[in-house]
């Protein structure tokens, strides 16, 4: 495809995008908010079966790749499938449940559109951010590479760190051979693992903030987690890196390490968009505060209306060159909207159904929060989660899950102690499956159109086995066992 033809291709795509989500915005924002009704007897009507279809996309997600790949590959049929199993789970809680019913499914619908705008501004703005010069696919290279998005994820958030230095770090090894396990702990790391210190790292840590948790309460918290966590998986992936790259030259004696050594000048081009990224983050942080507004959160509609049209100003101002050379394509945000539009919806009788039978699951110590947080956010939608558990470990304390009830909580012998396991099981586990966060799809969406061969479902989660799961053993010896 020539350069016009793949920039009028963009257009459109971006009108089709844009104009989608600015219709939601709209819709949704005027749409009176129906009575919320009864949670507690919404969740207590719901049957079992009511999780079949989010198992079953689940499924779809894990298994259509490799049984039909072809097909899969088109976002037609992904959408097909999404509706055939996201329609059947609206009208059954809109007939079943009347009015609350039909306000779970409006509260879902502003949910996803809050997610996507998100993902979608830093999505495209970061696309219009391109890092030239000596970026060298080595493995003390990539290694650093993680270990400053490590620290970017908590001032930018997971989803902008990843979106900012995904296509860096896919030009630095271009020339390799074998890259995927490159992806793979960038997602663990950058994506999930990294964003742990402050509200603004990871959606979960800052509904805690709004929910009375100190800005500084993670980093003070959670810092050594963090720093055991991220290290151990950054020193795995030096040993496994330079492992490979070692076969790679032996294989092609004399032109690896000059292929990934070129030299060209350090340069970032499109410095506006790093300012459209700096609004992005204020507009969230304000948002949350309530800035302009007395204290009280921005209503629905504001920040994520912010959000859309600093990603339209950075469309429109972003020369063609920049996205050209970037390889920049929107094919990776559409294939999440369609995806998640279908998990969203999905997913609802499942958390509801957590949140009813939270309290009766048997936790008690910080370990029992650490995994049954992290092993739910897995799968789950890690904010929701969170909250459901912060609930559960708040009512063992003896306090109601009202207001900025968490601020209570941390002020109990036991409370800091099980929020730093949950914040941590709901942060670091999201990691664990390409389903577990936003950006873990997204990285592997913008990977795959760059050429590099991700691996399947079970194979990520083949991975996570290997590396993750036994490093979260050793945070839970470490921290959450006494």
């Amino acid at each position: 495809m020539s350069d016009s033809s793949a920039a009028s291709a963009h257009r459109t795509t971006a009108v089709a995008l844009f104009g989608s989500l600015g219709l939601a915005l709209v819709a949704l924002a005027l749409v009176p908010a129906p009575h919320h009704g009864d949670l507690s007897a919404l969740a207590s009507g719901l049957r079992w079966w009511t999780v079949v279809p989010f198992a079953l996309l689940l499924a779809c997600i894990a298994i259509a790749p490799l049984a039909v790949p072809k097909a899969w590959e088109h976002n037609s049929v992904k959408a097909t499938v999404c509706l055939g199993l996201a329609l059947p789970v609206c009208i059954y809680l809109a007939a079943a449940f009347g009015p609350t019913g039909v306000s779970q499914l409006v509260e879902k619908a502003k949910e996803y559109v809050s997610f996507l705008c998100l993902l979608a501004s830093l999505f495209v703005i970061s696309g219009g951010i391109v890092v030239r010069g000596s970026l060298s696919g080595t493995p003390l290279m990539n290694t650093a590479l993680l270990a400053i998005g490590a620290l970017l994820a908590n001032l930018v958030g997971t989803t902008g760190a990843s979106m900012l230095l995904i296509r860096p770090l896919l030009r630095a090894n271009a020339t390799r051979e074998k890259k995927a396990h490159v992806i793979v702990f960038f997602i663990f790391i950058v994506a999930n693992c990294g964003g742990l210190l402050t509200p603004l790292g990871d959606p979960p840590l800052f509904l805690g903030f709004l929910k009375g948790v100190p800005f500084e309460w993670t980093l003070q918290r959670l810092f050594l987690p963090w720093l055991l966590v991220n290290g151990l998986l950054l020193v795995v992936f030096q040993i496994l890196d330079q492992g490979i790259f070692n076969a790679e030259e032996a294989r092609r004696p004399g032109s690896q390490l000059e292929e990934v050594m070129k030299h060209e000048p350090l340069r970032i081009e499109g410095l506006f968009n790093l300012g459209l990224l700096s609004l992005v983050v204020l507009i969230i942080f304000a948002s949350g505060r309530g800035l302009f507004l007395g204290g009280d959160g921005w209503p629905f509609g504001w920040q994520e209306g912010a959000m859309l049209a600093l990603a339209v100003v950075s469309f429109l101002a972003t020369s063609n060159r920049l996205h050209t050379d970037n390889g920049f394509s929107f094919a990776p945000i559409v294939e999440v909207a369609v995806l998640f539009a279908g998990i969203f919806a999905t997913m609802a009788p499942a958390l509801l159904l957590l949140n009813a039978q939270g309290p009766s699951l048997g936790l008690s110590r910080p370990w029992h929060f650490f995994w049954a947080t992290g092993s739910l956010s897995s799968f789950l939608d890690n904010a929701p989660t969170y909250l459901t558990f912060a609930a559960t470990a708040a009512g063992l304390q003896g306090i109601g899950a009202e207001g900025r009830y968490l601020a209570q909580l941390l002020s109990t012998g036991e409370g800091p102690k099980l929020l730093a396991a949950i914040s941590a099981g709901a942060v670091m586990m999201g990691a664990n499956t390409y389903i577990g966060n936003g950006p873990n799809f997204m990285v592997k969406a913008v990977a795959e159109s760059s050429g590099v061969k991700m691996p399947s479902f079970f194979g990520y989660m083949a991975y996570s086995a290997l590396f993750l799961i036994p490093v979260f053993v050793v945070v839970t010896l470490v921290f959450f066992a006494a």
